[in-house]
């Protein structure tokens, strides 16, 4: 299907160049779909492990330290899981601990 850019107003039909220059974009962006999804997979988990921080300190105490602790190695442990859409469809985060 041919590809059509604007200029000064009209539709132009791309070169061969530009074709080629489209196809090899596009592969590039399918190619780095992995690395994309692993990168928003790591900024995920690290926002979910700076918002737990707090539980690890010395100076608190919680009832519930175990389930933390639990909880934040699961989401140290998430890039051993696969994401197979930019969505991160099949990711399975932990569920967070009651405070």
């Amino acid at each position: 299907m041919p590809r059509f850019k604007i200029v000064d107003g009209k539709q132009i039909q791309f070169t061969t160049d530009e074709e080629a220059e489209a196809d090899k974009l596009a592969k590039a962006w399918a190619d780095d779909a992995p690395v994309r999804r692993m990168t928003n997979l790591r900024k995920q988990r690290n926002q979910l492990l700076a918002e737990s921080d707090w539980t690890q300190s010395r100076d608190v105490t919680l009832s519930n330290d175990a389930d933390w602790k639990t909880y934040r190695q699961s989401l140290r442990d998430i890039t051993k899981q696969t994401p197979s859409d930019d969505a991160l469809s099949n990711i399975k985060f932990p569920t967070k601990p009651k405070e």
